[in-house]
C-alpha cells in the first residue's frame, strides 16, 4: 500500500502559472480527485507525479521517496489517458500484453496476467479483437486493463469516462469505483465533473487557476465549503449568492440584501458582528417554495420552471437577478407567477465579500 504526496508544487508555461504552491497527501488505497474547471491546473499536477512534466518548485514522494528525478518509466505508476491510447494495429490481447512483454516478463505469467485481467474487466470474449471493432465502454475497459496489468503502486486517471455517452458514464462511474475498491490500489484521478467527483470520490481537492481551494470529503465540500468558488462549483444546480449587507436594529442582526432582510439565528449572528458586507449562499435545495403568501417569506415571481420528472427547478426572479430552487414533486407554473419562499437557516452560508472566505 503507498502513500502520494505533493509538496509546495509550483509549475510555469511562459508567464502563465498553471501550478501555483500545491500541497496534499493522498492516503494508501485512496480513490483522490484532482477537481476543477479548464485550466485550473488539475492535470498539470497529475503530470508532474507521472513525471511527464517537471515541476519548477516542490516535490513528489511515492512511498515516502522523492522521485521528482526519478524517470517516468522507473515510479512504477500506470496513466489512463482520456483517449485510451491503444495501438490500433494490436489485438486486444495484445495491447494488454505489450507492457509486460516491454518488461521482458516470461510468456507464460503474460499470459496468466492478461486472462485475469480480461475475466475481472469482463473483456475476455474481446481479446481477438482489434480497437475499431470495440465500442466506447469496451474501449475504455482495455485501457484499464493495460494500465491494471502492470500491477503498479499508483493509478493516474486523466478524464477517462469524458469520451462516453452520458448512459456509459453512469454505469461506468459505479464499475471503476467498485474496481478500484476491490484492487485497493491508490488512485489519482482528474475530472471537471464534480458529480463525478462526488459520487467516485473517497476525498477531493479543488484546484482554481493554479491554486488548491479545499481538500476533503464530498460530504464536507459539500456542506462546508472553504470559499466561494467551492461552494458554487459543488452541487447542481449551483449554490445561490446574494449580495447584502450586515445591520443591526433594535439589538437583532439581520443580513439586507436590499430586497429582503433575514434575522440571523443567535449561533450565527456573534460571528457576524464585525462584518459588514457579506454574501449570503443557499443551495436550492435549501428553499421552501409556497404558492399561497405566507408571513414572513420571501415574494419572488417565477422565471420559466425545468421539469425533472421526480422533482422540478424553479427559477425565479428577486428584483433583476434569476436564482433557483428546487421543488421536491412535479408542478408547471406560468413565468411571471408569484410564489413566496423561505430559506432554511441551518443550511445557509455567508462568505466574506471582499475575499470570499466562508464565516458560516
Amino acid at each position: 500500500m503507498v502513500e502520494v504526496e505533493v509538496r509546495n508544487l509550483a509549475k510555469r508555461f511562459g508567464k502563465v502559472v498553471a501550478v501555483d504552491n500545491v500541497s496534499f497527501r493522498v492516503k494508501s488505497g485512496e480513490f483522490f480527485f484532482l477537481l476543477g474547471p479548464s485550466g485550473s491546473g488539475k492535470t498539470t499536477v497529475l503530470r508532474c507525479i507521472a513525471g511527464l512534466e517537471d515541476p519548477d518548485k516542490g516535490d513528489i514522494l511515492i512511498d515516502g521517496v522523492r522521485v521528482n528525478d526519478v524517470h517516468p518509466s522507473k515510479r512504477d505508476i500506470a496513466m489512463v489517458f482520456q483517449n485510451y491510447a491503444l495501438y490500433p494495429h494490436m489485438t486486444v490481447y495484445e495491447n494488454l500484453a505489450f507492457p509486460l512483454k516491454m518488461r521482458g516478463l516470461p510468456r507464460g505469467e503474460i499470459e496468466k496476467r492478461v486472462r485475469e485481467v480480461a475475466e475481472l474487466l469482463r473483456i475476455s470474449e474481446l481479446l481477438n479483437r482489434k480497437p475499431a471493432q470495440l465500442s466506447g465502454g469496451q474501449q475504455q475497459r482495455v485501457a484499464l486493463g493495460r494500465a491494471l496489468v502492470r500491477r503498479p503502486k499508483v493509478f493516474l486517471m486523466d478524464e477517462p469516462l469524458s469520451n462516453l455517452d452520458a448512459k456509459l458514464r453512469v454505469y461506468m462511474r459505479a464499475e471503476l469505483k467498485k474496481m478500484q475498491k476491490d484492487l485497493g490500489i491508490t488512485t489519482i484521478y482528474v475530472t471537471h465533473d464534480q458529480v463525478e467527483a462526488m459520487t467516485m470520490a473517497d476525498r477531493i481537492a479543488l484546484l482554481n487557476k493554479g491554486v488548491l481551494q479545499q481538500v476533503g470529503t464530498p460530504s464536507e465540500v459539500y456542506h462546508r465549503p472553504a470559499n466561494m468558488f467551492v461552494a458554487g462549483f459543488i452541487g447542481s444546480p449551483a449554490m445561490n449568492f446574494f449580495e447584502a449587507s450586515v445591520v443591526e436594529e433594535e439589538g437583532r442582526l439581520y443580513i439586507d440584501t436590499g430586497d429582503f432582510k433575514l434575522e440571523l439565528p443567535s449561533n450565527i449572528a456573534g460571528l457576524l458582528r464585525s462584518e459588514s458586507e457579506v454574501v449570503l449562499g443557499v443551495r436550492p435545495e435549501h428553499i421552501r417554495v409556497y404558492m399561497e403568501k405566507k408571513p414572513g417569506a420571501i415574494p419572488a415571481r417565477v422565471f420559466v420552471v425545468e421539469p425533472l420528472g421526480f422533482e422540478t427547478i424553479i427559477d425565479f426572479r428577486v428584483d433583476d437577478r434569476v436564482y433557483k430552487a428546487r421543488y421536491p414533486k412535479e408542478i408547471y407554473v406560468e413565468p411571471g407567477t408569484p410564489i413566496y419562499l423561505e430559506f432554511d437557516m441551518e443550511n445557509i452560508h455567508i462568505f466574506r465579500k471582499k475575499d470570499g472566505k466562508v464565516i458560516v
